[in-house]
């Protein structure tokens, strides 16, 4: 698209520059291009992107969306300078909640808005976007960058998006047919993920930029705790979906926000809970160090992060060898941390 007489000094003068969205949009469409799938039927650029639903052999077809966003994580994404996996932070958030339905990720679209545009970084943001759209097999059809001088500072930003998929009607997810009985496995999670960053900022001092976080730490492994900090999400999407073909699954729950004891309970009926048996949770280390830094006590640590565990999955206990070898032929080290029992408490950690 030719842009060559579109320029408005009057608009410039008033802190946006046009060109450099349309600069960013060029730097952004080598990435875009990676996150291609069957349903794209035209290129990033026009008032909205088109998606061909692929709903052969669906009886019953049924579109499922989520939206989110990364929240304060971002803080120290800017701190560091590093925007180049924010992006996946963004993906994962939304579509990890579309497959605890069944549903498969079609396509996602993200929002930028930002002090001033510097084309560069908007780059790398969405190139962030784009591993993380590959990452789930879904296709970034489009977006927006809105600059806001005046609403931010210049080198700050916010990041959300949304994503849409779809699942055949009679494979939805259905809690109902849960069991006393029935096993509860973990996938792993790769750290915090996207939530309880504000306990965090206040826990490591994070907005005073604190020097700390920046000492590479034997208990990291050698990493700071700035890096293991903004470690990006994990994106269940291929290995979920690739047990959903094989294995009778009653219940998916992502562990965001309010950690076991908030998301958990959102895939389990009236009258029944997971029983955690806590000694099994394989707790990281950077949420040790958020414990200790902070004197957090363990209730509120299982109630505010994930600790490990970025999704949990209900299967009937006779399908649980065949669930954790599908996982782990997959690439997931999934292993069994409970059970569902009889209980009007829904999630008892003993």
């Amino acid at each position: 698209m030719d842009h060559n007489n579109s320029y408005s000094a009057s608009y410039a003068a008033a802190g946006v520059d046009i060109t450099a969205g349309y600069r960013a949009v060029e730097l952004m469409k080598k990435h875009i291009a990676r996150t291609r799938n069957e349903g794209c039927l035209d290129d990033v650029g026009g008032f909205g992107g088109c998606f061909g639903l692929p709903i052969a052999g669906m009886e019953e077809p049924v579109l499922v969306s989520g939206t989110d966003g990364v929240g304060t994580k971002l803080k120290l994404a800017i701190l560091m300078d590093k925007h180049d996996t924010i992006g996946i932070d963004c993906v994962a958030m939304c579509v990890n909640d579309i497959i605890c339905v069944g549903a498969r990720p079609l396509f996602f679209l993200d929002y930028i808005a930002c002090g001033k545009n510097v084309p560069e970084k908007i780059a790398e943001i969405v190139g962030g976007v784009a591993e993380g759209c590959v990452q789930a097999g879904s296709a970034l059809i489009g977006g927006e960058t809105a600059e806001h001088p005046g609403m931010m500072p210049e080198n700050e930003y916010d990041l959300a998006g949304f994503a849409v998929g779809m699942v055949d009607k009679k494979k939805i997810l259905d809690k109902t047919t849960m069991r006393p009985g029935d096993v509860v496995i973990a996938l792993p999670s790769t750290g915090i993920h996207s939530n309880g960053f504000s306990l965090c900022r206040k826990v490591f001092d994070i907005d005073s930029n604190n020097p700390q976080l920046y000492v590479p730490r034997e208990e990291l492994g050698g990493k700071t705790i700035a890096e293991a900090l903004l470690t990006p999400t994990k994106i269940y999407v291929k290995p979920v979906l690739a047990l959903l073909e094989q294995v009778s699954v009653r219940g998916i729950s992502h562990i965001t926000g309010g950690g076991f004891y908030e998301n958990i309970p959102r895939s389990i009926p009236d009258g029944l809970g997971a029983k955690i048996d806590r000694s099994a949770v394989k707790v990281l280390p950077i949420f040790d160090l958020i414990a200790k830094f902070g004197n957090i006590p363990e209730r509120d640590m299982f109630n505010t992060y994930n600790m490990g565990v970025g999704m949990s999955i209900v299967v009937p206990a006779e399908q649980a060898e065949l669930a954790l070898s599908v996982l782990k032929a997959n690439g997931e080290d999934a292993y069994i941390i409970g059970a569902i029992v009889e209980s009007e408490e829904k999630v008892i950690l003993a």
